[in-house]
């Protein structure tokens, strides 16, 4: 494995676990704040409401920081690739 792309794979791998800590707080802090306004809600169907509403952000969210990292899967070399060249060229360049 070249240099690039051990870099590469560094970059997409501290995504990946950035995505994933992501959600990890996402669904935390959702289900914290239903939890805690649950016994505040007096209607049966404002929770029902609410609980969907909190579902609907969990899945659709989810779903989209997942396809973000499939996405940046795919195309990894030319998105970090981009990146590295970019980086290194302000690294090198004379002030």
């Amino acid at each position: 494995m070249s240099d690039m792309q051990r870099r590469i794979e560094a970059l997409y791998l501290s995504d990946v676990r950035g995505s994933a800590l992501l959600i990890v707080c996402l669904w935390a802090t959702i289900l914290f704040v239903l939890l805690m306004t649950w016994p505040h809600i007096p209607n049966m169907g404002i929770r029902v409401v609410v609980a969907a509403a909190a579902a609907a952000v969990l899945i659709f969210n989810t779903a989209a920081i997942l396809a973000m990292v499939n996405h940046y899967k795919e195309d990894k070399d030319f998105i970090y690739g981009l990146d590295i060249k970019n980086a290194d060229a302000f690294r090198n360049r004379k002030s």
